[in-house]
């Protein structure tokens, strides 16, 4: 279905926002790694045991994403994606705008991508 890694990763990308939008917690995990490190743009980090609990529980509700990626490279079982992540989301009972910078690491692991970790900063 996809010609290279790259075009994979970035349809990976698309869903495991389109998953976080739509509250699809399930198909959130399918994507991730176990050892998945989450780290939030305040510098707080959550794994994906924690991260999935505070969706799950309302913490976290995003209402819409925008991510345009500005570079993606692909070395061998790992994949780096480099870009934005701009949301309206709800975080623990707050209504919010993020503007961050993110940069997200995919892991080839048994002939699947999985979602690794995950960096947010805030974009001045």
């Amino acid at each position: 279905m996809y010609t290279t890694d790259t075009a994979l990763i970035r349809a990976l990308e698309n869903r495991r926002f389109d998953a976080l939008v739509a509250r699809d917690f399930a198909a959130f995990a399918e994507l991730a790694h176990p050892g998945l490190a989450y780290t939030h743009s305040n510098g707080a980090v959550d794994t994906l045991d924690s991260y999935l609990s505070k969706c799950e529980s309302g913490h976290f509700v995003y209402h819409r994403i925008v991510h345009p990626v500005d570079a993606l490279t692909v070395v061998g079982d790992t994949a780096v994606v480099i870009g934005e992540m701009h949301a309206d989301m709800t975080a623990g009972g707050v209504r919010r705008k993020l503007a961050n910078r993110s940069l997200a690491v995919w892991a080839r692991a048994d002939g699947s991508w999985k979602f690794l970790a995950y960096q947010a900063t805030v974009k001045q």
